[in-house]
């Protein structure tokens, strides 16, 4: 395919981490597949601290696209999880759940990955593979009965049997094609930064469960984590405005002082929180991944690994067709990626959404439920292992990328 043409087997658009492994996992799997990539913005390593705990099923997947490589020094690994639940003004925070970190022995069920180590290696691995087309801005999305087009706002038109739609949860595409949300404001902001402490948090990550939502604390390399501290939305603004020493004062505080003292390495970020799920995950020759398709709620560090087994899912699906001599952008085929993918998405929805309606709250009586609720899980060996395989994305029935296998 020459530089200029116009017309292509797939057409992504949205170059985040999502879209770069979308792109990537169709070019290297097929030869001589013309794939092209578009963003609103050039393509570039992001300038930030966000990390990203990616899961065993997911470093497979990255692995058999050649990139983990790239990663593997500065990903940390997550030796344990330990669940902790305490109301307003609590001194003690027992731990009533932990779960060791190995899905097998020394494999761990995740990794902390910093964003800009994660989308270095991604562009990396995809220039030159992929056509990148950026910054542009998609006007127009048309289905016809045997490719799509793209009508771009410099004038160009872009043509490919397949739209791939990565473009976030704001999808320009997803609502170019009519497609509904089903949204739920949780009435919640997220605050992020990164954190340096006294103390090694010898690869534990910390779910603290707090009468405004779950405060995590992720481990990175050295002796920094990244948080992940759910408020109210008002509450948020007041944190956002501290400085950093006023927020390491509050955060030493949140965690009980159990890294000792903390030191914040950037200004508070924050973001709204809410769930957001496509009423379908497709439409005339486009299919959604990633944000586009599905919004959780961060708790449960969930939220980039759908994306990444929505790649695994897709890539696999419009493979399969192809090597059939199949028209890969048909509607059954699209439709076998989208019950695929569906179950999985509105269970893990449906799990966050209820935990965090459940541990979002200090009444006493909810509480002493909840604890020995999670007492319990803590002394069922196996049941802990099935969780934490399936938070590892290790299913069975899973696409084969995330499970180690060829495609």
């Amino acid at each position: 395919m020459s530089s200029d043409s116009l017309s292509y087997d797939v057409i992504i658009v949205g170059g985040g981490p999502v879209g770069l492994a979308q792109a990537l996992a169709f070019s290297r799997f097929q030869d001589g597949l013309g794939v092209a990539l578009l963003d609103r913005r050039p393509f570039a390593v992001p300038d930030d601290k966000r990390a990203f705990a990616l899961s065993a099923g997911v470093r497979r997947v990255l692995e058999a696209l050649g990139v983990w490589r790239e990663i593997a020094a500065e990903a940390q690994p997550i030796t344990a999880m330990k669940i902790t639940d305490s109301g307003r003004g609590d001194i003690s925070r027992p731990v009533f759940l932990s779960f060791e970190g190995d899905v097998v022995p020394g494999e761990p069920y995740a990794h902390m990955v910093p964003n800009k180590v994660l989308t270095a290696a991604l562009l990396k691995a995809v220039e030159g593979r992929a056509e990148l087309i950026a910054p542009v801005e998609v006007t127009r999305w048309e289905a016809g009965p045997i490719t799509a087009v793209l009508s771009l706002k410099d004038g160009r038109a872009l043509s490919a049997p397949l739209i791939v739609a990565a473009d976030g949860a704001m999808s320009a595409l997803r609502g170019m094609a009519g497609i509904d949300v089903v949204t739920h404001d949780y009435h919640q902001s997220g605050v992020g930064t990164t954190i340096m402490h006294e103390l090694p948090h010898e690869g534990v990550a910390y779910e603290h469960f707090r009468p405004a939502g779950p405060f995590a604390s992720l481990p990175l390399t050295g002796n920094r984590s990244s948080l992940v501290w759910t408020e109210a939305t008002a509450e948020t603004a007041r944190l956002k405005s501290l400085s950093l020493e006023s927020a390491a004062a509050e955060i030493e505080a949140a965690m009980g002082s159990s890294l000792g003292h903390v030191t914040v390495e950037e200004s508070l970020q924050t973001f709204p929180l809410r769930l957001q799920l496509a009423k379908d995950f497709i439409a005339d020759r486009l299919a959604l991944i990633g944000d586009a398709a599905h919004v959780i709620h961060p708790l449960a560090g969930q939220g980039l690994n759908l994306g990444f087994k929505d790649v695994a899912a897709l890539t696999e699906t419009v493979l399969d067709a192809m090597r059939l001599g199949l028209d890969h952008g048909a509607p059954d085929v699209l439709e076998r990626y989208q019950a695929w993918r569906r179950f999985d998405t509105s269970l893990m929805a449906a799990v966050t959404d209820n935990l965090n309606r459940l541990f979002s709250n200090d009444v006493a009586p909810v509480r002493a439920l909840r604890d020995v609720g999670l007492g319990l899980v803590d002394r069922l060996p196996r049941l802990k292992s099935a969780l934490i395989g399936r938070a590892a994305g290790l299913d069975h029935d899973g696409p084969r990328l995330l499970r180690g296998m060829p495609l």
